[in-house]
């Protein structure tokens, strides 16, 4: 979860148990229930994922109950603890890829997530698919249309409270309100009703990386046993709640003490199904604005700024770097202050061609990205739009093969006689899963056992391979 969201939360003197010691399988017994729940998810005709916190952990993002979460340091009169990185550039785990691509192989088919940092959106399961039933710090919503705004900055405020910003939508135009809830805040009805009648429908259940004691969610599992449903948990700390001291009364079926990436990254080896790396794509806007100045000469502004209006941040740039190789006596300019803007005065009858060099902030895995960009005052009018998902799926692709880094590509772009703007998607991260069996020496009981399987986790940074992609970008 968000530091930044545990602080705008209301104060509340009952949040449950915290500080929960936890527990781990030993290995032999470890193996047999990653082998149990695969044999169970493999025969599983309608499965659902319950997610709490416990599986952002390893993105870098603290939990909330564990021995130190953010309200167990809290109730000790301690501050928070830091994140590893910038929450908007939180990389999903393991886990989150893993279960992108039982979504994509048609077995899992519903998520409920009690997370506000999106990293579900962002791993690339689908909204539709998707419940968050304690809202998005990335979403904003109009309380008018309806309409959802994911952003790549995190929403200023929690409550679903007014923010700063307005509906797009020209015959809308409302103020929107942040996602989040609060402590006395109800859940959604739409993402409750979605997440109620797929655990009504589901034979499986999975939680994973939540101690399920946040009431009414921890209710919703449950559901699933009045159709002969199971439920599997997989966490650190388990609810008594749900797991009782005798057979009879057991709620869950399976109940696995491990470490939530290790436990599906054997599942999926048990499945065969690969663990697809996550890449992330982010969004910039260019902006172009001209006046002729005689005939001869033009004044122009060229402004880089994020798709979601002039005042939102770009997170993920640190700075630009802008120099015109092709006509030297153009002095090259380094902007490293949001807004980034530069103005200028040339010819007019001769054409441009600048160089922009993506400084990327921390958190990204590459360096930077580069881009030329060719510019004719005397443009004509015009104007295209490319196919989203197809852009981001062939720029995907063009980086998973690991042949060039930092690539870009052009999603639209608007032409005037004296303006021009352009939307370009950015390559700024690649992280990779690996799983493998490989048996270490056996380790105490009571201490997490690493023999299998062993999980990497790495991001890819090359300035070389990044030089070396530089291409010819096309306005047209």
């Amino acid at each position: 979860m968000s530091l930044g969201y545990a602080e705008k939360l209301s104060y509340r003197e009952d949040i449950g148990t915290v500080g929960m010691s936890e527990i781990f399988d030993p290995s032999d017994i470890l193996h047999q229930k990653i082998e149990e729940l695969a044999l169970m998810i493999k025969e599983s005709k309608h499965l659902v994922a319950f997610t709490g916190a416990g599986i952002s952990t390893s993105s870098g993002i603290p939990d909330f109950r564990g021995p130190k979460g953010v309200w167990t340091l809290q109730r000790a009169g301690k501050g928070l603890p830091e994140a590893s990185l910038p929450f908007d550039r939180a990389m999903p785990s393991l886990t989150h890829m893993a279960l992108v691509e039982l979504e994509k192989a048609g077995i899992l088919k519903f998520v409920i997530s009690q997370n506000v940092d999106s990293l579900h959106l962002r791993s690339g399961i689908p909204r539709k698919k998707l419940a968050e039933l304690h809202g998005n710090s990335f979403r904003e919503v109009c309380p008018s249309c309806e309409t959802e705004y994911v952003r790549d900055f995190e929403v200023e405020t929690i409550g679903m409270k007014e923010t700063s910003r307005r509906c797009s939508d020209t015959n809308c135009g409302a103020k929107l309100r942040d996602s989040v809830l609060d402590w006395e805040d109800a859940l959604p009805p739409k993402e409750v009703n979605a997440a109620e009648n797929h655990c009504k429908t589901a034979d499986l259940v999975l939680c994973l990386g939540t101690s399920l004691q946040i009431t009414p969610a921890c209710n919703l599992p449950l559901k699933c046993i009045r159709n002969n449903g199971k439920i599997v948990i997989v966490n650190l700390q388990v609810s008594k709640y749900l797991v009782m001291p005798t057979p009879k009364d057991k709620k869950a079926s399976l109940v696995i003490h491990g470490l939530v990436d290790k436990v599906i990254a054997g599942v999926m080896l048990f499945l065969n199904l690969r663990i697809p790396p996550y890449i992330r794509i982010d969004f910039v806007q260019l902006d172009l604005s001209h006046s002729p100045k005689k005939n001869t000469y033009v004044k122009w502004t060229m402004r880089i700024m994020s798709i979601h209006g002039p005042r939102a941040p770009l997170p993920f740039l640190k700075s630009v770097e802008i120099s015109f190789p092709e006509r030297p006596e153009l002095k090259a300019t380094f902007l490293n202050k949001q807004p980034f803007r530069l103005k200028r005065e040339t010819v007019r009858k001769k054409p441009l061609k600048m160089l922009l060099m993506f400084h990327l902030s921390d958190g990204c895995s590459f360096l930077y990205a580069s881009m030329e960009w060719p510019i004719d005052f005397q443009v004509k009018k015009g104007s295209f739009v490319n196919d989203k998902e197809e852009v981001v799926s062939s720029l995907k692709s063009t980086v998973e093969e690991g042949s060039q880094y930092g690539q870009h590509a052009l999603l639209e772009g608007k032409f005037l006689p004296r303006s021009e703007a352009m939307v370009v998607a950015i390559a700024t991260s690649i992280c990779r899963y690996e799983a493998s069996k490989e048996e270490s020496s056996g380790r105490p009981e009571t201490k997490p056992d690493d023999s299998f399987p062993l999980i990497k986790r790495h991001s890819e940074a090359t300035a070389n391979g990044i030089m070396a992609t530089e291409k010819r970008f096309k306005s047209s």
